[in-house]
């Protein structure tokens, strides 16, 4: 189902994935006057209980993808493995679908992603691919050690990566990373991590958040801080990065970019996800529009809402039984409490999420 865009109220967004991102995205669209539906594979999902409508079916299941093409307006997805086949097969369905197949192409191959920031003019650490243990061991020895090894595909929140301390263990880290192809990493000495949240409309028109400062625990991220203290030729530079991904990706809609701020003053790119991003659910109470709200406003075609700060915000992650703690959150009167409905608690899992505001 396609209509003329910008999409009026009572249009259907159709999401991908149906956990705590396409949750929030389905409550900001519902917001809006829009209807949501959600394709995921359980039936019980965060999203799928607050959506219109929930399609169970697999996300390379070509009879729910007819389905939620039929269904929807546009489509969209809140996290970057969605194969990307299964949106260049909506595509070819005639689903109007945001963000598009090459920025999630670009996203979930790690060398590819690294290959596109740097010929966009956006720099990063220098890297090098491997596919063998023998291409591991030389990729090793010439980013130099300590170097960080990733798997090209998958992994989030600290999986599917090893530090190589020495060359002669490159081939072992290779082994105990499944033996798929890698990417090899130079360390970076960063001062601190940073991020910005940044839109694109279907007219080309961009908005950039406040740079979040963030600080992970094992692999995870565990708070944010925003806007974070930067100077404006930081805050200036970062602006240019973003402007520079979101215009050679084409991109429409909510992007989240990682960012190592280095002893001189430069920023470089760690990845980038083509979706609303952890860090930025300070804007849910940091800003007169969020990120989500942002993105249902850039995939429906409207004009992209403000997104200056009007207070300051920490955000931290609830992992497992920490959120068994909401009734005392709750009871914080700097506090907003956001949980994402998850069934089953298990440690180190996000459960939810608090802001806690300041004035600015």
């Amino acid at each position: 189902m396609t209509q003329t865009l910008p999409l009026p109220p009572g249009s259907t967004i159709g999401i991908l994935g149906g956990g705590q991102l396409g949750r929030m995205l389905a409550l900001a669209a519902g917001r809006l006057g829009f209807d949501a539906v959600v394709l995921e594979r359980d039936a019980d999902s965060p999203a799928g209980r607050v959506a219109v409508r929930c399609l169970v079916g697999a996300y390379d299941d070509p009879a729910a993808l007819k389905q939620l093409t039929d269904l929807a307006d546009v489509v969209t997805y809140e996290f970057e493995n969605v194969p990307a086949e299964t949106v260049r097969l909506l595509v070819a369905q005639g689903a109007e679908v945001a963000p598009g197949p090459r920025a999630l192409a670009v996203a979930q191959d790690r060398v590819e992603e690294k290959t596109f920031l740097n010929a966009n003019g956006a720099p990063t650490v220098a890297f090098a691919a491997a596919s063998t243990p023998e291409e591991a061991r030389d990729a090793a020895e010439r980013i130099g050690v300590p170097c960080l090894m990733k798997t090209r595909r998958e992994g989030y929140d600290g999986k599917g990566q090893r530090w190589v301390e020495h060359v002669a263990d490159a081939a072992t880290a290779f082994a105990a990373l499944g033996g798929v192809p890698v990417i090899v990493e130079a360390a970076a000495e960063f001062v601190r991590e940073l991020s910005v949240i940044a839109a694109r409309g279907r007219d080309g028109a961009t908005a950039v958040y406040p740079l979040a400062e963030n600080h992970h625990e094992h692999g995870i991220l565990r708070r944010s801080i925003a806007p974070a203290r930067v100077t404006p030729a930081m805050a200036d530079q970062a602006e240019r990065i973003a402007a520079r991904i979101l215009s050679g990706l084409d991109y429409v809609g909510v992007i989240g970019i990682e960012l190592f701020e280095m002893p001189d003053s430069r920023l470089l790119v760690n990845e980038f996800a083509p979706r609303v991003h952890n860090s930025g659910h300070w804007t849910q109470d940091g800003c007169e529009v969020d990120q989500f709200e942002q993105h249902i406003r850039a995939v429906a075609g409207w004009p992209l809402g403000p997104t200056h700060a009007i207070a300051q915000v920490e955000m931290v992650n609830l992992l497992g039984a920490e959120a068994d703690a909401w009734l005392r959150l709750a009871g914080e009167p700097e506090t907003r409490i956001h949980l994402y409905g998850k069934r089953e608690t298990k440690p180190g899992r996000k459960m939810g999420h608090v802001n806690r505001v300041k004035p600015l």
